[in-house]
């Protein structure tokens, strides 16, 4: 999964910083909001036209993200209220990026982009949610083939190249089908428990 390689690549850059974070004295969740309020700034780029600037804040921006988690393991105060916090913030930032796409799109004429920000937009709410339901039923769910992190590379890149029809086809296609595969892996799990139901 391409979450666990960059988590990899990136740990010892994160390591690094979080010492320095931490002297600063900014918690892990005060960089939570600041994550967010960039993502709304990018939001706002995205919105006015400026699709291959987005792409460029988007990665940086989500970079910058993952110091949250790593500031919070180095305090020592991982998990609790901030990973919540975190991942509810995760999915305002990704519904605030595809609400400003839908925007310039609508705005702009293009209907087949404005149709596909917003299946791709609900299917990024469905993976998540299916993962959030079926871990409140006592199971881990981080199937799939696109999580945020596939998610939010794919459609960085693809603003970046110039491509935002084919890049939302993407989003559209294979976050349902993400969500789709954790379905039917929550199914197994309770079918092997001879709980499923048809």
């Amino acid at each position: 999964m391409l979450t666990d390689r960059l988590r990899k690549l990136f740990q010892p850059l994160l390591d690094w910083l979080a010492p320095l974070l931490a002297r600063s004295g900014i918690s892990p969740n005060q960089l939570t909001l600041v994550g967010l309020g960039l993502n709304l700034v990018v939001a706002a780029v995205l919105a006015t036209g400026h699709l291959r600037w987005g792409g460029a804040l988007i990665l940086l921006v989500n970079l910058l993200d993952a110091l949250d988690g790593a500031l919070a393991r180095h305090n020592g105060v991982a998990g609790g209220f901030g990973a919540f916090l975190d991942s509810t913030v995760d999915r305002y930032s990704e519904a605030a990026l595809f609400t400003a796409l839908l925007w310039h799109f609508l705005t702009t004429g293009a209907r087949q982009e404005a149709i596909l920000a917003s299946v791709a937009l609900f299917g990024g709410l469905a993976v998540s949610y299916t993962r959030a339901r079926a871990e409140g039923l006592g199971l881990k769910c981080t199937e799939g083939v696109f999580t945020r992190v596939e998610r939010v590379v794919v459609l960085a890149i693809g603003l970046l190249a110039g491509l935002p029809l084919a890049t939302l086809w993407i989003l559209a296609i294979f976050s349902h089908l993400t969500a789709l595969q954790r379905i039917l892996y929550v199914r197994r799990q309770f079918a092997a428990q001879g709980q499923a139901k048809t």
